[in-house]
């Protein structure tokens, strides 16, 4: 199994720290994501992120996804900045203990 590199952890813990948006490839669609939380599940790196943009469309509705980091390419952090979703909560029992790094929410 592959590990996600090193680099995209950082750049995901970085973009949630200062609540801002990343690009990424994921199935080969590009996407503009912001990232919520930072976890692991079965030893694999996941993020839990809102996509904000798919190929330059805005979403129907706003939901949080799931990515896996070993599937996930990105691109980089942008300037665009986010608020934290109310979809997201960071006490769902799908976290517990597994929780490297999550946005605040207020």
């Amino acid at each position: 199994m592959q590990s996600a590199p090193m680099d995209t952890s950082r750049i995901l813990l970085e973009a949630i720290a200062l609540k801002k948006c990343v690009e990424a490839t994921y199935n080969r669609m590009v996407m503009t994501l912001a990232p919520h939380i930072l976890y692991t599940r079965h030893g694999e790196l996941y993020v839990d992120a809102v996509a904000l943009e798919r190929e330059g469309k805005p979403p129907r509705e706003i939901k949080l996804g799931t990515f896996k980091l070993a599937g996930l390419q990105l691109k980089g952090i942008l300037s665009r900045t986010f608020a934290a979703e109310p979809v997201f909560n960071p006490k769902d029992e799908k976290y517990d203990g597994v929780t490297l790094f999550a946005v605040e929410t207020n």
